[in-house]
């Protein structure tokens, strides 16, 4: 019998980070979040019968669905080394769900288009190829609305969430702080701190409207703008915690990546 899957807001990194030396001075810099990705398959127990993954690296009008039998990979990250580029990721596409998510998301009031010709992007093939490294689990992917409404990627959440009891394991993939132009400031840094510290004070509210109340008003949040110049590294969470119903959210991962905090989190 399938058990309620949990839904999931995990860091990719940076382009192919765990697939390349890491920087001079900074051996252990990709470790941990690397160690997190390599744990998520026994955390979340039960092998899901597809994973429906939301990247921040796919923005489209409507809500787009990626519905290639055998999707290709996009290497959307430039300057890095040349093996980065033959890195290979090849699971098969789920198209078969799509019409289910589809006709979730048209219940909500949320028409939806599909893509056969995009490859995964590299928020979705990087991590899985940690997570789930035989690739052998059918991926779907779902995009973001560009309009990066968060109340409209909590209600999405929502109408997805019947998915969890299907097999299907919702994976928001992005960074809790993304402000590369700061990235590699001090250790320490007041602002990344408190962010974060009210970013996990709001994903692990025990009550699920107030914590959906806090994320669409994230942008208020103390140093929002400065973790988030833009917010499509942080929308994925928007959907991950609106399947997540009245279930908890808990913090899962916690580390420093330059000087900045960072956190993954599990709904379930």
């Amino acid at each position: 019998m399938t058990q309620r899957l949990p839904t999931l807001f995990i860091p990719h990194g940076g382009g192919p980070c765990f697939f390349m030396d890491p920087p001079a001075g900074a051996p252990h810099l990709w470790d941990k979040m690397a160690d997190y990705l390599r744990s998520l398959a026994a955390e979340v127990g039960q092998r899901p019968k597809a994973l429906l993954i939301i990247s921040g690296h796919w923005e489209t009008e409507r809500p787009t669905l990626n519905v290639a039998p055998r999707p290709g990979l996009l290497y959307d990250y430039y300057g890095f080394p040349e093996h980065t580029y033959r890195l290979a990721y090849p699971a098969p596409g789920a198209p078969e769900l799509a019409p289910r998510v589809q006709a979730l998301l048209a219940g909500a009031g949320f028409p939806s288009d599909t893509d056969a010709e995009r490859g995964l992007d590299h928020g979705v093939f990087v991590p899985m190829l940690l997570s789930y490294p035989d690739a052998d689990i059918p991926i779907l992917q779902l995009s973001l609305r560009e309009d990066l409404d968060p109340a409209a990627h909590l209600a999405m959440g929502r109408a997805l969430a019947p998915l969890r009891d299907e097999g299907v394991l919702i994976i928001g993939s992005g960074m809790s702080f993304h402000n590369l132009r700061t990235l590699r400031g001090p250790a320490g840094d007041e602002g990344s701190e408190r962010f974060d510290a009210w970013l996990t004070d709001a994903v692990t509210n025990t009550d699920p409207a107030v914590r959906d109340a806090r994320l669409t008003a994230w942008s208020q949040a103390p140093f929002a703008r400065d973790a988030h110049p833009r917010e499509e590294h942080l929308l994925p969470l928007m959907v991950a915690a609106g399947a997540a119903g009245a279930d908890l959210g808990r913090r899962t991962y916690a580390d420093h990546l330059g000087g900045k905090a960072l956190s993954g989190f599990q709904f379930g």
